[in-house]
């Protein structure tokens, strides 16, 4: 296996989804030689699969409402209906976009862009179609592709993966999706817009289990009032498929019927065969392990993204990538705190979260030492002339900062940014109450909790 060139460069790092290519921008910025390896398009699963293209079908589907629903704003407007290649064409196009512009990005950083299929062939070097790159140190950001389950077999028609239903050339009639989480939740939000009739399958008790149970209970009242049904608490069992569609039979012998089934359980790591423990690498049910850093246990090999077991979130690949480029050209790097990043769902109305839920702040400082504030839309100008309802829900420690920002309605994931900062600096709710929100907007609301966690509520109740 010859060496591509009789260089060694400083970073090589196979995949060039969102932690690969960061890394491979920053560290070619701090002056590092990189190659970067990526078998499919730049930009990985986000641009092409994820992030991207499901926020084009959800800005769709709400076009799609809008006009619907336009008669309420005093505004006589008429919907015909979904043309399906018309909205791939507008998802396309922006990919498209995106895509020219990363691909600018990278050659302008002099990054050395390989394409082909890479395998780990030694602790410093990765072997790309008969070529071997060599590099004092390997990044793996090799990502992940959606789960399935045991007997589950998909089949790309009726029974899809989110990647097919990103590209499916049909609003489907019906559909039935086994999942509620981020992924489960958005499609069902997209596709009702799109007129589908939707069901939402959730083994834990509440959808977006993850987030604060306020949240969630939330979320379920919007979805109940907009048509979308769900079953929670009741696991996935088998699916058949049905003169018109597939059949779906959970643990309790309920049934449930629909021409398409979703499966968005998540989505599991991109490690086998790709020669990671062969090299020594460590890994669990396919995920490589890291420390704080994002280490290995192999010193000349790190990894980010999807492939370890942190939050699957795009921008916690950006920050990690940034963190091992940095932390290799010698700069002073802090561990990522993951409680302190924001998280978004972006269905209708948006769920959007940073810092710990109040269970979780209980169980760390105790039920008497928590605090807990909601704020409700309804007081809000901004999101009345929106028509969106909702809340803003704070937990604090006792006397103490703000420690969870968990947010519900419309827009609010524009809202995350600021509570970001709040937790992240530890801000004290007088000390937000000082600063001035502008009337009216939504961010407004973000003012107003914290004057009333401060105990000089403006335009809500004491």
């Amino acid at each position: 296996m010859a060496n591509d060139a009789s260089t060694v460069f400083d970073l090589v790092i196979l995949g060039g989804g969102s932690g690969g290519y960061a890394a491979a921008l920053r560290g070619a910025q701090l002056g590092l030689d990189v190659a970067l390896i990526e078998k499919n398009k730049l930009g990985g699963t986000c641009l092409h699969n994820g992030c991207i293209p499901t926020k084009a079908l959800l800005h769709a589907g709400e076009v799609a409402d809008q006009a619907r629903e336009a008669e309420q704003f005093g505004v006589k407007a008429s919907f015909e209906g979904i043309d399906i290649k018309g909205v791939h064409k507008y998802k396309d196009d922006v990919i498209a976009g995106l895509y020219k512009g990363l691909q600018g990005l990278v050659a302008s950083r002099k990054v050395t862009y390989i394409e082909g299929t890479g395998h780990l062939s030694s602790p410093t070097s990765v072997d790309v179609d008969g070529r071997r790159v060599e590099g004092r140190h390997v990044l793996l950001a090799t990502g992940s592709v959606p789960k399935s389950l045991p007997g589950l077999e998909i089949d790309g028609n009726r029974i899809i993966t989110s990647d097919h239903a990103l590209t499916l050339d049909r609003v489907p009639e019906s559909a039935i999706i086994l999942g509620g989480g981020v992924i489960g939740v958005e499609f069902a939000s997209a596709w009702k817009s799109f007129g589908t009739e939707v069901t939402v399958i959730e083994g834990m008790k509440h959808l977006v289990p993850v987030e604060d149970e306020n949240s969630s209970k939330l979320l379920e009242r919007a979805f109940r009032k907009r048509g979308i049904k769900f079953n929670l608490g009741t696991f996935f069992q088998s699916a058949e498929y049905t003169d018109n569609g597939v059949k779906v039979t959970l643990a309790d012998g309920k049934t449930f019927e629909a021409e398409v089934l979703l499966v968005a359980i998540g989505r599991g790591p991109v490690s086998a065969g790709l020669g990671y423990e062969e090299q020594g690498v460590a890994t669990d049910r396919g995920y490589v392990l890291v420390d704080e850093y994002m280490r290995t246990n192999v010193p000349t090999i790190s990894a980010v993204g999807d492939l370890v077991p942190t939050l699957q979130l795009a921008h916690v690949g950006f920050a990690e990538g940034i963190l091992v480029a940095e932390r290799l050209a010698g700069l002073k790097t802090v561990p990522i705190d993951y409680d302190g990043v924001p998280r978004v769902t972006y269905c209708h109305p948006e769920v959007a979260s940073v810092g710990i839920t109040e269970a979780k702040a209980k169980e760390i400082y105790g039920a008497d030492k928590v605090v807990a504030l909601k704020y409700n839309l309804a007081g809000n100008g901004k999101s009345k002339i929106l028509k969106t309802a909702g809340e803003i829900k704070l937990v604090q420690v006792k006397d103490g900062a703000v420690v969870g920002v968990h947010m519900v309605g419309d827009r609010m994931g524009e809202q995350v940014g600021e509570a970001q900062l709040i937790y992240n600096w530890e801000a004290l709710p007088a000390e937000v109450a000082q600063l001035i929100h502008a009337h009216p907007t939504q961010n407004e609301a973000l003012g107003e909790a914290h004057l009333a966690l401060a105990g000089k509520p403006l335009h809500s109740h004491d």
